[in-house]
């Protein structure tokens, strides 16, 4: 199903997932670092506090969750280029699972949504 966006909602949308990708991306290079395989897949930081066994343990406790926030972004930022990319293609609102249009209020207030909120219920 074809669905005509307005011109000027389809830049808001595209302005507001830029900058969603360049806060995902600052955010991920604290406490991770880009892998070189991929310009989208980030490694967690491992951190060296010392040689102590707290140390350690701290140590291990902050690269979890370090690691917990690494796949969280790195969805976020998969999600963010998807939708760019949609916006790019012509294809941008129209939901994944059904083909059915995503509501204008659920692109404004979530702008890489890839589900109608019907099918969305659906999968919760």
């Amino acid at each position: 199903m074809v669905m005509k966006l307005d011109q000027n909602f389809l830049q808001e949308q595209k302005q507001k997932l830029e900058l969603r990708k360049e806060e995902v991306l600052k955010e991920l290079n604290i406490d991770a670092v880009p892998n070189k395989r991929s310009d989208s897949d980030f490694d967690a930081r491992f951190p060296e506090y010392g040689e102590k066994e707290e140390d350690n343990a701290a140590e291990v406790a902050v690269f979890e969750s370090n690691l917990s926030m690494e796949k969280n972004l790195e969805v976020s930022l998969f999600n963010i280029n998807k939708a760019l990319r949609k916006i790019a293609e012509g294809n941008y609102g129209i939901c994944e699972k059904c083909g059915k249009p995503i509501d204008i209020k659920r692109l404004s207030a979530f702008p890489s949504a890839t589900a109608c909120m019907d099918c969305k219920r659906l999968d919760s």
